[in-house]
């Protein structure tokens, strides 16, 4: 039945970006931007902004809510929690007074066999640190604590809201001009009212201007992962960072790429044209930034 129940999730979640966002373009009172007289490039741009922009913050508004339901993540009462739970808890929370963050975040664990661990949530103040069982029974205590603090770098960083800004950019950019090219191009033809031949020319420009869009997020993704690994260092210490990466890599490499390890992304690709789409840089490589940094 935990099907059913992301089916529905997600159906929901995409009904209130869709109300959301309809109701913020009545508001604002962006009037369609195709007109009897062309495209009207102001009410556009707005249009892409508001739909670019929304839809990436109200995701990043549900992230933590989506986390716990999608991933199944049973946060950690800190009053009640017992055993590994409670270690678990003191190291995320000890971990997040030495990265000054204003509120101590939420901790979670979910049932899985995969290496694998994220943070998320809006903002610094309301954050969500989630492990997987794999991650827990995986790695020794020093290592756990080179994962924690490069999650909570992510946190103090605000990577989240940063990522957030970027896809909004991107998507709004993406959704401009792939519209703006389209009407242009079939403006040009001899088909100039076929409303179906502009659509086809936007959805593909759309998917082109996407794949472009995504290599740039990626660009930033990996600066970001070197940069908190380097945050994982300071706070855990750099022999237990690069311990926990060392792991990863002995435990992935002998393995083939499997969606499994998609959030920690630890299998980037050193090379090849795949490697401009990787969100995380190759382990060999984060682990050689880190020595090369004492």
């Amino acid at each position: 039945m935990a099907w059913i129940k992301r089916i529905v999730l997600f159906a929901v979640v995409n009904l209130l970006v869709v109300v959301t966002i309809s109701i913020t373009l009545n508001v604002l009172g962006v009037r369609p931007y195709l007109t009897a007289r062309g495209i009207d490039y102001n009410a556009l741009l707005l249009f892409c902004l508001v739909w670019g922009m929304g839809g990436a913050f109200i995701s990043l508004g549900l992230s933590r809510v989506m986390a716990k339901w999608m991933m199944g993540v049973q946060v950690i009462d800190p009053r009640q929690a017992t055993g590994t739970a409670a270690d678990l808890v003191r190291t995320v929370h000890a971990l997040a007074e030495r990265a000054g963050l204003p509120a101590m975040p939420e901790v979670g664990i979910y049932q899985s066999p995969e290496l694998n661990a994220f943070a998320t949530g809006p903002t610094r103040a309301r954050a969500l640190v989630a492990v997987s069982t794999g991650l827990l029974e995986s790695l020794d205590r020093g290592q756990l604590e080179g994962v924690l603090g490069h999650e909570l770098t992510h946190v103090a960083n605000g990577d989240m809201v940063t990522m957030t800004l970027i896809q909004g950019v991107v998507n709004a950019f993406v959704m401009f001009l792939a519209r703006a090219v389209a009407y242009a191009v079939v403006r040009s033809s001899e088909r100039e009212n076929n409303r179906g031949l502009q659509y086809l020319v936007t959805i593909a420009l759309e998917i082109a201007l996407s794949l472009l869009g995504s290599m740039a997020i990626a660009v930033f993704s990996r600066w970001r992962e070197y940069r908190a690994d380097a945050g994982g260092a300071r706070l855990a210490g750099r022999e237990k960072m690069i311990a926990a990466l060392q792991e990863l890599q002995r435990r992935y490499e002998p393995l083939d790429p499997k969606p499994a390890y998609a959030t920690l992304k630890i299998a980037g690709k050193s090379g090849g044209l795949l490697a401009l789409f990787a969100s995380h840089p190759p382990l060999e490589d984060r682990i050689a930034r880190l020595r090369a940094a004492a």
